[in-house]
């Protein structure tokens, strides 16, 4: 059951770490991670977009697919076509001291935990093809009926795959014109000479939906709803833009327009949507993806929400443009897509991403169409300039210190000028001490417990905080406008285990419970 007051934490699925990881978190790992959060009152688990990445890529908002889930994820450990002889005869003595080394590092490795997950589950593949597909056996039976079941999405990026191996990796543009533009008689060879390849993706994909549809019956029995988040778009050298090229856009590129922090604006250099194209079959693709979401989970936020009403396109050597150009023609438009994705997710509930520059009209639809935006805290002030007192906010919005793309409020109340602490101080009742940027462990964690018991308190009937929040751990996810071996790479410094048994983490997430449970967003 879906409650309408409740607090949640936004952990990636990769930051997650257990005794038995590879180096990143795994699908498996999301019941206990509920488990976790439960234990600081919090019904809710928030996790980043986790579909698959094309090898060298780290943002979970850059995926080949907006569909398959990575199969980094997957717990290579409990796949019934494996067992331990064989994981290790796979690895090799090179490998198995490669996992070692990913297991005690502190930041998530990518290439490496996705070279060795690749051979493992190239393995398991040999094995179910040599003992379950060639013999006709029953779980034979049950990937051919995923096969069918999931044949809209699925046809489509296995050949996507197969194709991309054949060329190295490189993405579609690049390839032979009769493969990148789907000539019909390349296409049907092409599943021909590949079909053992395309059949070896379909089961990973079986897998890995698999344990994501056995990950989701525990979090049921917890009590624990799961939180996903939905990108805007794909990336242009993606499954979908190649498989469907007509709902995109080719002449220009999506961006942002200038403001304060980007005189020139920015150029994502992402396709943007071809809404014409899409009218033409009542946004097929959109609902297909967004049905797809709630499958996965019981909430999703959409990512970026402004561009259903307004995206603004680059071109060459062009000033950019917004699509469409007037305010009334937006308005229409984003109603009109975001009533397809209400319809198309269902039972779960959906949630604008309405950070930024945001038309006053955007707002007002979202509320007219009962989708809740956010509130960040720091962010929010009023007509004065005043920060807001977040037991002000409506109720219909998500309240949070901080976001995946910004610091954690452990680290931004440092970077937040000296009025800024003082007012929050006071709206939070701070005790003395524990209002100043430099504090030392016990009065930070009072101003930290203070903070979170502030966030609490608000009137938004979602509350989120990053898992960092919890611990008094300083670190970012993500520092947008920058590359680097930091962003999209943070792991939790202990395993769930190790976590829950130190006595200081426990207190930390003892004392959020009983803010959680005072504030009305637990039952006990």
């Amino acid at each position: 059951m879906i409650r309408s007051r409740l607090a949640g934490v936004v952990l990636p699925l990769f930051s997650v770490r257990s005794r038995r990881d590879w180096g990143i978190g795994q699908i498996s790992d999301i019941p206990a991670c509920a488990a976790w959060v439960k234990t600081a009152g919090h019904t809710l688990l928030q996790v980043l977009p986790p579909y698959e990445l094309a090898d060298g890529e780290t943002s979970p908002y850059g995926a080949r697919t907006a569909f398959g889930l990575d199969p980094i994820y997957i717990d290579v450990d409990a796949v019934a076509d494996l067992d331990a002889t064989a994981i290790a005869e796979a690895l090799g003595s090179e490998g198995r001291a490669t996992l070692e080394r990913l297991r005690q590092s502190p930041n998530v490795l990518y290439r490496e935990v996705r070279a060795l997950k690749t051979r493992a589950l190239r393995m398991a593949f040999d094995r179910f093809h040599a003992k379950e597909w060639e013999k006709k056996s029953k779980r034979a039976d049950e990937l051919r009926a995923f096969i069918a079941r999931e044949k809209a999405w699925l046809d489509e990026l296995a050949l996507y795959v197969a194709l991309r191996d054949s060329h190295a990796g490189h993405g579609w543009e690049s390839w032979p014109s009769v493969e990148r533009d789907r000539d019909p008689v390349c296409v049907a060879r092409a599943r021909d000479t590949h079909a053992r390849k395309i059949l070896e993706y379909q089961y990973i994909q079986w897998l890995a939906l698999g344990q994501w549809d056995a990950a989701r019956r525990e979090l049921q029995g917890l009590g624990v709803e799961l939180m996903g988040d939905l990108p805007f778009v794909v990336c242009n050298e993606s499954a979908d833009v190649w498989a469907h090229r007509d709902q995109f856009r080719r002449d220009a590129t999506l961006g942002a327009p200038p403001d304060a922090f980007s005189p020139d604006g920015q150029d994502w250099g992402l396709p943007p949507y071809d809404w014409s194209a899409m009218d033409r079959d009542d946004l097929g693709w959109i609902r297909a993806r967004t049905h797809h979401a709630a499958r996965l989970y019981d909430r999703f936020r959409l990512d970026h929400v402004v561009g259903y009403f307004r995206m603004f396109l680059r071109r060459p050597g062009a000033p950019g443009v917004f699509d469409p150009p007037s305010p009334d023609a937006q308005k229409e438009r984003g109603e009109r897509v975001l009533r397809a994705i209400l319809e198309a997710a269902g039972a779960s509930r959906v949630i604008g991403e309405d950070l930024g520059a945001i038309p006053p009209f955007v707002r007002k639809s979202l509320g007219e169409l009962r989708i809740p935006g956010y509130r960040v805290l720091p962010w929010e002030r009023g007509d004065d300039h005043k920060l807001r007192d977040p037991h002000d906010f409506p109720p219909a919005s998500v309240a949070t210190w901080s976001t995946h793309d910004t610091s954690p409020i452990t680290r931004w109340w440092d970077e937040m000028e000296a009025y800024e602490r003082d007012d929050f101080a006071r709206i939070a009742e701070l005790p003395s001490g524990a209002a100043s940027a430099a504090a030392d462990t016990v009065a930070g964690d009072a101003r930290r417990e203070g903070l979170l018991r502030l966030l609490f308190e608000s009137s938004s009937d979602l509350t989120l905080v990053l898992a960092q929040e919890l611990l008094g751990d300083r670190a970012r996810i993500n520092t947008p406008g920058t590359v680097g071996p930091e962003n999209w790479t943070y792991r939790l410094p202990k395993s769930l285990d190790a976590l829950t048994a130190d006595p200081q983490i426990a207190a930390r997430m003892a004392a959020a419970r009983e803010d959680v449970v005072s504030s009305g967003r637990i039952e006990v």
